[in-house]
């Protein structure tokens, strides 16, 4: 099928404005492109209510790290939801996924926490892994004080896809027990080739050239990086005794391969694994629900699943 009628009026708004590429400007442009693009641009009276929103710190693997916890308007104790956000590495913040965050407290019934983890080229892999696994470490050691019960699960999308994915691998290694975890149009393979690098490689938001920059903030200062290893690439790593999982991607997403190949590795190893491709979307259609029906029932699916993960 076609793009989304409304995703495709997206994408002619962005070409319209004549701004050039992503992987042509600098980090700090197009943070604040993006932001311009997730935050400035959204009313904020058309972000779902929670019960409370609180910024906290949360243990990094430098150092604390900023976190936002929020908890849904629902009678506890709930599962506990760590979310990575997306951006290549590059780009994200607190901010800009709080849409996300609500969303999965809400729809899901779970406590989320938020993490600000670092940020490449300025502290590029493994910081933000670091942080990362250091976060979910800590939080399933404070379930009770957040307000959670055992059921604890890592969220993310796109390079938070990634994190996620190696953070599960990690918390399973440490005996720690993970209840789900939720990939939305994940990075499990840095250096695959997969038909829908060409199919969707341009002019459907996130490009190949864009992906290629962030790869190079991400990890250019190691020349010989092993592209196999699974703290980059999950698909790589041993994934036998994984967390359930609710894997999603996007019709014309150049990732979408790269995770449905990870989905399927995943209920090789004989993990519980619910995957959908979303048709007539693109990447990053998660945080798109204003702008598209399509989109927003993509998601009403996409936490649906995951709520069922987690609760049963």
């Amino acid at each position: 099928m076609p793009v989304d009628p409304q995703i495709q009026g997206l994408l002619d708004f962005i070409a319209s404005a004549g701004l050039p590429p992503m992987s042509q400007g600098t980090p700090e442009t197009a943070r604040a492109a993006f932001r311009a693009l997730t935050v400035d641009s959204r009313p904020a009276d058309s972000l779902p209510g929670v019960d409370a929103v609180e910024d906290i710190t949360v243990p990094g693997g430098d150092g604390p790290r900023p976190a936002r916890v929020y908890r849904p308007a629902v009678p506890g104790p709930l599962p506990t939801i760590v979310l990575l956000h997306g951006g290549g590495f590059v780009l994200g913040d607190l901010d800009t996924h709080d849409l996300t965050a609500r969303t999965l407290a809400n729809d899901c019934a779970a406590v989320v926490v938020s993490v600000d983890y670092r940020l490449a080229p300025e502290d590029p892999w493994p910081a933000g892994l670091e942080d990362a696994i250091a976060a979910t470490r800590w939080a399933s050691s404070t379930l009770s004080s957040l307000g959670g019960d055992s059921r604890l699960a890592v969220a993310g999308d796109s390079a938070g896809g990634n994190l996620s994915a190696a953070v599960a691998q990690a918390m399973r290694d440490e005996g720690v027990e993970l209840a789900g975890q939720l990939l939305i149009y994940p990075v499990t393979d840095r250096r695959g080739s997969y038909p829908s690098h060409e199919e969707n490689g341009t002019g459907y938001f996130l490009d190949l050239d864009t992906m290629m920059w962030f790869d190079e903030q991400y990890v250019g200062h190691l020349p010989d990086v092993d592209v196999t290893d699974p703290r980059l690439a999950p698909l790589h790593g041993d994934l036998e005794g994984l967390a359930p999982a609710v894997l999603v991607v996007a019709e014309f997403d150049p990732l979408r391969d790269d995770g449905l190949a990870y989905a399927a590795a995943l209920s090789a190893a004989g993990v519980p694994v619910e995957v959908r491709t979303f048709d007539g979307m693109i990447h990053g259609f998660f945080d798109m629900g204003r702008h598209s029906p399509g989109a927003q029932a993509a998601v009403d699916e996409t936490t649906a699943l995951f709520r069922k993960v987690l609760h049963g």
